[in-house]
């Protein structure tokens, strides 16, 4: 049985321990906390609820520790301080900043004998795996990624933290002349702007400056200074009412030629009821991966593309040979 660790148990938390209920060999065996432990309280009855600071002593009994709690801008802090202590897995997601996040997590692993694994999820993850396959296999042709529509947590929590917004969800939105034009095989060049619009609901603090608070979204490098984005400002019920879900998808679609002429489109899908209990099954999977491989020796920081696929199954080798291959 490989035991795991949870730190924060916001919506992620919550979706990393569905995915271990469904995983036979998978123990939740503590959730960590920032906060006072008596203030949480989870679904698992008998699971212990612990202060964040007692991971710090390096004694606690898990084999993975899953770093849910933390924005990416904390991240780079947390999860190097931890993979000096446990394997741990985290879902940074900030594309442009992962080889310097990566850097920090492989010295601290390596010093401590321990596996990090990185930016995982399924983007950065999955949708990361099927750009790599569609490369390798078509090199003349290049790859298309499509988000939505569906509620991107980061961006939502990245709003929710300007100052005076009390909640807010974003809603990323493919274009859907460029995904038809991509999908028909032109290989067209698109900007940033030409693939996705951007969507906000926010629930504004009573007298907050809205003015600001819609300038500050539209302005926030690495969010949403590249995206036409509309902003809507509502209540507090109506969010409730219209904006409880959080699902979301979206299509890596790669497209290239073999003999000139020759035209291939590979595509890889989603679509989710829920982001964040997928976001957790794919983590629980690569929990799997960092207990079994440090278990062989390996350390240091890995990503999803460093991972062979049978270290995230539970059948065995022989099975896989038999019923996936």
């Amino acid at each position: 049985m490989i035991k795991i660790g949870i730190l924060g148990y916001g919506n992620l938390g919550r979706g990393v321990e569905a995915a271990i209920k469904k995983n036979g060999d998978l123990e939740l065996a503590a959730v960590y906390t920032r906060r006072a432990p008596e203030s949480l309280v989870i679904k698992t009855e008998g699971v212990p609820v612990k202060s964040a600071a007692e991971l710090e002593l390096g004694k606690e009994n898990i084999d993975v520790l899953i770093i849910c709690g933390g924005s990416a801008t904390d991240l780079p802090e947390m999860t190097p301080k931890y993979a000096a202590l446990y394997n741990v897995i985290d879902s940074f997601d900030t594309h442009a900043n992962i080889p310097v996040h990566f850097a920090s997590v492989d010295a601290a692993a390596k010093a401590a004998g321990k596996v990090g694994i990185i930016s995982c999820g399924w983007d950065p993850g999955m949708f990361s795996v099927n750009r790599l396959y569609g490369s390798a296999i078509l090199p003349d042709g290049r790859d298309y990624t499509f988000w939505g529509k569906g509620v991107s947590q980061g961006h939502s929590d990245a709003v929710r933290r300007i100052d005076g917004v009390i909640d807010a969800r974003q809603y990323t939105i493919p274009v859907p002349e460029a995904l038809e034009r991509v999908r028909n095989g032109e290989n067209p060049e698109l900007t940033t702007r030409e693939k996705h619009t951007r969507e906000c609901f926010v629930v504004a603090e009573d007298g907050a400056d809205l003015a600001r608070i819609e300038r500050e979204i539209k302005e926030m490098p690495n969010y949403f200074a590249d995206y036409d984005t509309t902003v809507h400002f509502i209540t507090a019920e109506e969010m409730a009412r219209d904006h409880s879900g959080l699902p979301h998808g979206g299509s890596v679609i790669y497209s290239g030629e073999t003999s000139d002429g020759t035209k291939h489109v590979i595509e890889y899908s989603l679509n989710l009821d829920s982001n964040p209990e997928f976001t957790g099954s794919v983590i629980a999977a690569y929990a799997r991966a960092a207990a079994r491989l440090n278990a062989e020796g390996k350390t240091g920081a890995m990503t999803v593309f460093d991972i062979a696929p049978a270290y995230l199954s539970t059948h065995s080798a022989d099975e896989l040979r038999a019923h996936f291959l």
